[in-house]
């Protein structure tokens, strides 16, 4: 049996040949002599847009306005879906720093690290929502970028997810009725 498998061992080995691991190539802005004028690939035609990369909405896709600063409001429809998707991408992405309810102490904090800073301070929840969704797409501080996991729509469901975690930090005493706040105060106990 071992001699079998010494034999299809040698010969799955034998079938692999060394061209297979340096195979000819071109690399992108090298000289060639593929092309009469010596480049390895052909410029692209003016006005070429990689498809489904457009972006040209500046609110959209990076969270600013016309005069180039931070919008103010989400630049999406504001929906249940849109909250619960929010949520739902907040705890994957963001609570492990921040926390569930956003005050900055999620399990990175218990590990060790750095505390993050809590959404609920005032300067942040003055904050325009731009603010948030760049900080998202371009990192700040000690948080790197997360462009590359979360597409720009699930970065403005998060940030309609933190402002509703701010909202319910900040509510004044009067926005509930009677029987909420009995409510609230009974679950509290």
């Amino acid at each position: 049996m071992r001699r079998v498998l010494l034999v299809a061992c040698a010969l799955v080995l034998g079938g692999c040949r060394n061209d297979m691991h340096h195979q000819a190539k071109i690399k992108p802005f090298r000289e060639s002599t593929f092309f009469a004028d010596g480049s390895s690939a052909r410029a692209l035609p003016e006005g070429t847009v990689a498809r489904g990369f457009l972006r040209d909405d500046a609110a959209l896709f990076r969270g600013l306005g016309a005069d180039g600063k931070f919008v103010e409001k989400i630049p999406v429809p504001l929906s249940a879906a849109l909250l619960f998707r929010g949520r739902e991408r907040f705890d994957i992405y963001c609570s492990p720093c921040h926390g569930r309810t956003a005050e900055g102490q999620g399990m990175i904090v218990q590990r060790g690290f750095k505390r993050p800073m809590s959404f609920h301070i005032d300067r942040l929840r003055a904050e325009r929502a731009g603010y948030f969704f760049d900080v998202m797409t371009n990192g700040f501080g000690q948080m790197s970028s997360y462009a590359a996991q979360v597409p720009p729509e699930d970065r403005w469901a998060i940030v309609a997810w933190i402002r509703t975690l701010q909202a319910s930090q900040h509510m004044p005493g009067d926005f509930l009725g009677k029987e909420d706040r009995e409510a609230l105060d009974e679950a509290g106990k």
